[in-house]
């Protein structure tokens, strides 16, 4: 009886433990009502994101410009 009693706490341990290893390091905070991140987010490099331009259509931009350069100069394009 002592080895069977031996046997299921070290595979309830064993289950334990495959659990959290499976699991990961995220925890969720109920009162908080958020998930903490795990420590690989610092393994991956980050991610470079160009800044955008002032104004995003630049050719719609600058065809524009060159209409209204037409227009003041006196020469309308069909």
């Amino acid at each position: 009886m002592n080895t069977r009693s031996r046997w299921t706490w070290l595979l309830s341990g064993a289950m334990g433990l495959g659990t959290v290893l499976v699991s990961g390091c995220q925890t969720w905070v109920p009162e908080a009502g958020m998930t903490l991140p795990s420590g690989h987010y610092l393994d991956h490099p980050p991610q470079y994101i160009p800044r955008s331009p002032a104004f995003p259509l630049t050719k719609e931009l600058q065809s524009l410009e060159e209409a209204a350069a037409r227009q003041n100069a006196g020469a309308f394009a069909p």
